[in-house]
């Protein structure tokens, strides 16, 4: 592969992960001010407010494994040997379990919260 595109592809490799890690500092922060803010200013109980924190920072940390999935893929496209393909293989495979558990908890709450079920703390 050109060592121009190579380069370039690195570059962006690198950029979409220090992007995934603002994505996931982003939502700890607004988690956090979520908190704060339902628990002192709306006076609601930490474990009343614990399912939507949880929710909020849920779709952050969703948003940020398929950012770092995309820069995985991006840096197979260097050398795809097949130790870097299985290597891939396997962290797709984990990202997408991750995300697709992450995202099925997301959406349970989302129900629970529209039917005013209670939902767990954890």
């Amino acid at each position: 592969m050109d060592t121009v595109t190579t380069a370039i592809l690195m570059y962006l490799a690198a950029f979409i992960d220090a992007g995934s890690g603002a994505v996931i500092g982003v939502g700890v922060l607004g988690a956090a001010v979520r908190a704060v803010r339902l628990c002192y200013s709306l006076r609601m109980k930490l474990e009343e407010a614990l399912p939507e924190i949880r929710l909020l920072l849920g779709r952050w940390l969703a948003l940020s494994l398929e950012l770092m999935l995309a820069a995985d893929i991006l840096r197979s496209l260097i050398a795809p040997t097949w130790d870097e393909i299985g290597k891939l293989g396997a962290i797709v495979v984990l990202r997408t379990t991750l995300n697709y558990f992450l995202e099925r908890e997301i959406e349970q709450t989302l129900v629970r919260k529209t039917e005013n079920v209670p939902v767990p703390a954890f």
